[in-house]
Formats: structure tokens, sequence, C-alpha cells
């Protein structure tokens, strides 16, 4: 079993136990839910950068990255330094992240947030919009074709972006739809965790104009950015990378004006 199926397995037990705790209706009267989002997709469109910094503590691959880092200041700092967006780790489990994460970040920037969390269930989207998300993350490589339908669908009358994260050909020729705004390339192998950017390379050409090209995993210098722009990616997912500091926003402002 690899970490994705564990993950999916634990989340599914996970969010049993939050539906019978929080109903929807509770969700749907929370102030945030009638908040107008903000679109990533257009935000990275516009940019010459296109940095989407992630707030992350921990992960299955690298363990603690950071537990000293507030979402607060990581937020602000992330502002600050000009990202295009925010991505925030809510599972618990294997990232120690969490749903007032979000609600954190929300409350001290103005960037599209993304809540990058394993969506199995549509619940999960609706969770998201009462906790001040923008953007949703759908990962092909735990959804059928059926399940992107529809929860992208959903995504979309609740006014979020979707990004969907691909890890090859088969997800990415399953996954092509209307509803999508971002498709992005995960670099790393899930099996063995090893990071190529050959990956985002590959599948750039497959990938249909409409939707904005986001790379994700394993972009720790200007270089990688580099060599991947002339493949039409308007977007670039850094985590570690700047989390693995003292000061998440000082070093992301840094790696903008150097990218710059």
């Amino acid at each position: 079993m690899n970490i994705l199926d564990k993950i999916t397995k634990d989340k599914r037990i996970e969010v049993h136990l939050r539906k019978n705790l929080i109903p929807i209706k509770q969700l749907e009267q929370s102030v945030l839910f009638e908040k107008e989002t903000i679109s990533l997709a257009k935000k990275l469109k516009e940019s010459d950068t296109g940095i989407i910094a992630e707030h992350k503590r921990r992960s299955p691959s690298k363990q603690v990255i950071n537990h000293d880092l507030n979402v607060f200041d990581v937020a602000k700092g992330y502002e600050d330094a000009g990202v295009c967006g925010m991505s925030i780790l809510t599972d618990g489990k294997y990232f120690g992240g969490s749903l007032d994460d979000l609600l954190t970040a929300r409350a001290s920037c103005n960037l599209p947030l993304l809540r990058k969390e394993f969506i199995i269930d549509e619940y999960q989207i609706i969770e998201a919009k009462a906790h001040g998300a923008d953007v949703i993350l759908l990962i092909a490589a735990i959804l059928t074709r059926a399940e992107i339908k529809q929860f992208s669908e959903l995504a979309k009358k609740l006014q979020l972006d979707v990004l969907l994260e691909v890890h090859n050909e088969e997800e990415l020729k399953k996954s092509i739809m209307p509803s999508l705004d971002m498709l992005g390339v995960n670099n790393r192998n899930l099996k063995t965790f090893e990071v190529s950017l050959e990956i985002s390379k590959q599948l750039s050409e497959l990938i249909p104009n409409d939707f904005v090209k986001v790379s994700e995993s394993g972009i720790s210098s200007i270089d990688a950015i580099k060599k991947l722009q002339p493949y039409g990616y308007k977007g670039f997912l850094i985590g570690e990378n700047f989390m693995k500091t003292d000061d998440a926003g000082k070093s992301a402002k840094q790696f903008i004006k150097e990218l710059k």
C-alpha cells in the first residue's frame, strides 16, 4: 500500500466522523461562506513569477519541516513577498495542518488560498468554502473520472477555483474536463518519493492551453522555474523550500526578487 492509499483510507474515516460532528447546514451558515472568492488561476495568468507558496509543518517524506512558524506570520510574509497564492495543508495526521490554519491565513491576508487536502467527499469542498478557501485541490490518483467531474462542478457552483493534480499521462487523460481551471503536475513519484522535473516537461504538451499549467514538488531553485517556463508553466508550487527557513516570507521575497 503506497502512502497515498494509506492517507486516503484514513481520510475516509476522518471525513465520516466530521460529517457527524458538523452538519453541512452549519458549514453553510459560516460568515465566510458568503465571501467573494479570489481566483488563483487569474492571478497566475497575469503574473510573470507564478509562485504559490505553501504552509506545511511536516510531510510523510520529510517528517518535520518546521513546527515553529505560525500561520499568521507566514501568510503575512508571503503576501508581502508578492506570491500569487498560498497553499495550506489542512491534513492533521500526516502533515500537521488543520482547518484552523486556513481560517488564520484568511484572517491575515488577501491572497487566494488553496486548501491542500485529500478530497474524497463533497463535504470537504463545502468545508473549504466555509473556512475561507478560494481554491481546492483534486488529486487524480485517488479519484475516478466521475468523482473529478462531480467535485469540480460543485466547486464551480461555490465559485471556487479547481487545481487538479496528476502524476502521469494516464491520470491526465482521464481528468481533462471544462470544470477545471488549473492542471498541476506533481514531480514526485508517490511510490518512491523521487522527484524529477522531467515529468512536468513530458506532460506539458498534453495539457490543453485552456488550463493554467502548474508544476508541483521539488521546485527549490530559480533554475528549475526557468527550465519549466518555456514549457508553458505559469504556476509553481513551492513548499518546504520556504518553510524550512526561519522566516518563510522573507525567503519567498528573496526568491521572487532573484526570479525577476
